[in-house]
């Protein structure tokens, strides 16, 4: 039995070997990129405010997390629910504080921030901002 020979156009096996080359060099010359770990987060200037404030927030001391919420917000989070958080956790002290146009205006920003925003169940039935946050729904 005879064997035949199939000759490819030179055209494109030079495209072939040129495409596989050029796959294999942009495998070796970009690195992998990795998602950042909770330590890179932290450590940039409006991530770590988000914490601080959501920590006053959490020990009432309302003051100061206003004061870090609002600095988080004005830095860049890089995450869209992190912006929303920062507004919601606002919204309550504003709501709590009887400033009720800044407690609606923060929530709208927080669904701005992130249109997936919602409340949980249990915050939209809060006596103080629940209405608040059912006026700020389009």
């Amino acid at each position: 039995m005879a064997m035949t020979r199939t000759r490819t156009h030179p055209s494109a096996a030079c495209f072939a070997t040129l495409l596989l080359g050029s796959m294999l060099v942009a495998g070796c010359v970009l690195p992998p990129t990795a998602s950042p770990g909770l330590m890179d987060v932290a450590e940039r200037p409006a991530e770590r405010a988000l914490l601080a404030g959501m920590r006053a927030y959490d020990d009432a001391q309302y003051t100061q997390a206003e004061q870090l919420l609002t600095q988080a917000i004005q830095g860049t989070l890089a995450s869209p629910r992190d912006r929303a958080a920062a507004h919601k956790h606002l919204a309550f002290i504003y709501c709590t504080s009887a400033r009720v146009n800044a407690c609606e205006a923060e929530f709208r920003a927080a669904r701005t921030a992130d249109p997936a925003f919602a409340l949980s169940k249990s915050e939209a039935g809060h006596p103080q901002w629940g209405p608040v946050y059912q006026r700020s729904l389009p």
